[in-house]
């Protein structure tokens, strides 16, 4: 008869568990309509003065752009990192680019912020 450690078999099971949470890790966003967008299927966009993984949107332009959020964990994988704003809060980015919401769209779909300032941008999966 075998014997198996009761410890070890829970912390064997956890294992598992973590490892197919990333397995099946879901994307910060998704390509809807040729175009990446959030979770609620709000358009995402990038701001032209952002550099590589760094945000330079804060105060009125964060209240009306506001960033991707990222949560305490989140883990950069391909294309995704995560940017640690100047504010300490986390942020999403694809291919390097910080990605936000724009606070006049109202429905999944709308890109009326697109060319806003000429610095405001659809994303668009690579």
């Amino acid at each position: 008869m075998i014997r198996i450690n009761p410890v070890r078999l829970a912390l064997l099971g956890g294992a598992l568990l973590a490892l197919s949470g990333l397995v099946y890790a879901d994307e910060p966003a998704m390509v809807e309509n040729g175009m990446l967008v959030d979770s609620k299927g709000m358009t995402l966009y990038t701001y032209d003065p952002d550099g590589m993984d760094k945000s330079n949107c804060y105060g009125p332009c964060a209240e009306n752009w506001p960033p991707l959020a990222a949560e305490a964990g989140a883990v950069a994988e391909d294309d995704w990192t995560v940017v640690k704003r100047d504010d300490g809060t986390l942020q999403w980015a694809y291919y390097g680019k910080p990605l936000y919401t724009f606070i006049k769209d109202m429905k999944a779909g709308d890109i009326t912020g697109d060319g806003k300032g000429g610095v405001w941008h659809v994303a668009k999966p690579e």
